[in-house]
């Protein structure tokens, strides 16, 4: 499977990705509809999409990086069928590759439920044996959701 780097996103592909979102993240961050799931995307400075297409040509994994703040954010999003084979690591290697500091929320408990019932595993162990920092003074509490800030320096 090969990663495909974009500036824009085709209404194909936003709409790929907004089953991937809804269906991997837990409900709580549900976007109820493909101009909502837009208005977000709209509002990232400075987006660059990263997206892995199986042999059918669906997207199975999109990262994304954006600045926030004056700081370079990233989010990724696997297919729970490719979960545990490598991909998020291999996403995270190309961002890697192309910048100095990365910085993301991640939610760190196990409280949320996926939109099909299933219990949402949070990815931070994933994160810490790729390298990233758990910042644990720095969280994001919302009303929907309960993450901590994590970054990765060169």
């Amino acid at each position: 499977m090969k990663i495909n780097k974009l500036n824009n996103l085709s209404i194909n592909q936003k709409l790929e990705i907004l089953n991937l979102w809804n269906h991997e993240y837990p409900e709580n961050l549900k976007y109820q509809s493909l101009t909502d799931f837009e208005n977000y995307l709209n509002n990232l400075t400075e987006p660059e999409h990263y997206i892995l297409l199986n042999s059918d040509h669906k997207i199975r994994a999109w990262a994304f990086t954006f600045i926030r703040a004056h700081e370079k954010w990233f989010a990724i999003i696997v297919s729970s069928e490719l979960q545990k084979k490598g991909i998020g690591t291999q996403l995270l290697n190309r961002l890697k590759s192309e910048e100095k500091i990365l910085n993301g929320w991640v939610i760190d408990s196990e409280n949320y439920t996926k939109t099909n019932g299933e219990k949402y595993k949070s990815p931070l162990n994933f994160y810490v044996k790729n390298n990233f920092k758990i910042l644990t003074e720095t969280r994001l509490e919302l009303e929907t959701i309960s993450a901590v800030k994590i970054n990765w320096t060169l």
